[in-house]
C-alpha cells in the first residue's frame, strides 16, 4: 500500500478513536448531570472536549497535508 495512503489512513483511524472517546465522555455527563454531580460532570465535559481539540488536530493534520500536495 502507498505509505502516504496508509500515513491518511491513520490519521482518520485516530481521529476516529478520540471522537468516539469523546462520545463516551459525553455520555456520562449526561449522567452526571442527571444525578446532580456537578464537578463530575465537569471534569468530562472537559476531557471530552479535550478527545474533540486532539481529533481536530489529526484532521487538520490531514488538510495541512492535502494543501502541500495540491496544486493552483
Amino acid at each position: 500500500m502507498n505509505e502516504r495512503y496508509e500515513a491518511a489512513a491513520k490519521l482518520y483511524e485516530r481521529a476516529a478513536e478520540e471522537l468516539d472517546q469523546a462520545a463516551a465522555h459525553c455520555r456520562t455527563v449526561a449522567g452526571h448531570f442527571r444525578d446532580g454531580e456537578v464537578p463530575r460532570a465537569t471534569a468530562h465535559a472537559w476531557a471530552a472536549r479535550g478527545h474533540v481539540l486532539e481529533a481536530q488536530r489529526s484532521l487538520d493534520e490531514q488538510a495541512r497535508e492535502h494543501a502541500r500536495r495540491s496544486t493552483p
